[in-house]
């Protein structure tokens, strides 16, 4: 039986569509009205709540605290001191992708980590002759995600804290409505976004207040649907859709290196502590990898005379895709991938995806062809490899204070 987060007696009673999913064994809104495009806006336009308590929490405590995560985690933990958060990958012995993370450093000997499945026994594992206690904190936390332009705007009046002064990627305690939290300046949007960290007993103070303080700026409830599109029009992969857990994967073929499924950017080889399947990951990057992660402009154009051939209107459906679809060579002759995550970006006025090609295939520029299904028939589209993100806006890093500050340096030295 699924179970219910604290704030559910909020979410379920704005979610008018009645529509919702399993996430860790939650319940989880779908989308609150019939359809996600007025939660999508909100995210882009104004600022979107969402409730992100099925993450998987761990608390690790310890003088090796910081051993033991850069002994599991592809980022060199050991270097990032009190107050910074960083984006991990978790791999296997053979240096296979198991899961994508966050670590946030809360105090000198206290790091939190969040995952999309649970790890506790991992962690456990390779935390052998080490002085360091980890707890799972996934039941005892809830968390809400803050996500869109109006953020900042909305948390200043109910936060302790300067939220003026909070860089990219941070986390901090303060106090949000009188109760005791974290905030990280984090999130799955790409756009200016928070992360509340809460007491169970104070979720309901903390989003209460928010939905007050938001509804100058029109914040609205969101659910996973809005979610998935603006995660894929930043380029963010999901664990189960654009890569596969390792653990769970019963060939090997359906397995990836962070290479190779856009996680390779977090891969730390500089360092003292070598983690787990770091020689498998130090072969790959010499000998290369197999496949790539790209992201794809579809052509609109290519999409209208398609539809044209059928006497119809182009038709997309109002929510991302996950129903992974072949990609092709140019010629339409070899398949060479598929995409795995596909939109129409609101923002864009684009139809994007994201996909697993063959490497020689993932360079920028590569024209290939991708399935698209029309009546019942199966057709192709061109399609160009480009730079992901798709969307990264300033706003996103765009710290006030720190602007501030270097405007009157600049006019110090005038």
């Amino acid at each position: 039986m699924a179970r219910t987060t604290p704030f559910h007696s909020r979410v379920s009673a704005l979610c008018t569509s009645y529509l919702y999913k399993d996430w860790n064994g939650f319940v989880a809104v779908c989308n609150f009205d019939a359809y996600s495009e007025r939660e999508y806006y909100a995210i882009r336009q104004s600022a979107g709540l969402l409730d992100v308590s099925p993450l998987r929490k761990y608390e690790i405590r310890g003088p090796d605290g910081a051993k033991l995560l850069s002994r599991v985690m592809t980022r060199n933990i050991e270097k990032y001191g009190v107050g910074r958060v960083t984006y991990c990958a978790l791999v296997d012995p053979f240096g296979k992708c198991l899961d994508d993370c966050t670590v946030g450093r809360i105090g000198k000997q206290h790091w939190r980590m969040t995952s999309s499945e649970p790890w506790v026994r991992w962690l456990h594992r390779y935390a052998r002759g080490l002085d360091v206690t980890i707890e799972d904190s996934s039941d005892t936390l809830c968390a809400l995600a803050i996500q869109g332009p109006a953020a900042r705007k909305i948390l200043k009046p109910i936060t302790d804290f300067d939220m003026d002064r909070m860089r990219f990627f941070r986390i901090r305690p303060t106090r949000v409505a009188g109760c005791d939290v974290e905030i990280s300046r984090t999130g799955y949007t790409g756009d200016l976004g928070y992360e509340i960290w809460i007491k169970p007993e104070d979720a309901l103070t903390v989003y209460d207040a928010l939905l007050e303080e938001g509804r100058p700026h029109q914040l609205q409830p969101i659910g996973l649907d809005a979610l998935d599109v603006t995660r894929i029009e930043a380029g963010f992969v999901l664990q189960g859709i654009d890569y596969f857990s390792a653990k769970d994967c019963i060939i090997e073929i359906r397995k990836s290196t962070p290479d190779e499924c856009g996680l390779g950017f977090t891969i730390d080889l500089e360092r003292d502590i070598r983690f787990v399947g770091q020689e498998h990951v130090e072969r790959e990057r010499d000998e290369g990898s197999t496949w790539a992660l790209v992201g794809l402009d579809i052509d609109w154009p290519a999409l209208e005379s398609l539809y044209n051939e059928y006497d119809l209107p182009p038709h997309l459906a109002p929510e991302a895709c996950r129903l992974a679809v072949p990609i092709f060579s140019a010629d339409g002759r070899k398949q060479v991938g598929q995409a795995t995550s596909t939109t129409w970006s609101p923002t864009l006025k684009k139809y994007i995806a994201i996909g697993q090609v063959f490497a020689p295939y993932g360079q920028m520029g590569t024209a290939l062809r991708v399935e698209h299904t029309v009546e019942f028939e199966r057709r192709h589209l061109p399609c160009t490899v480009v730079e992901k993100p798709f969307f990264d806006p300033e706003r996103k890093r765009f710290t006030p204070a720190a602007a501030a500050k270097k405007n009157r340096a600049k006019d110090a030295a005038k």
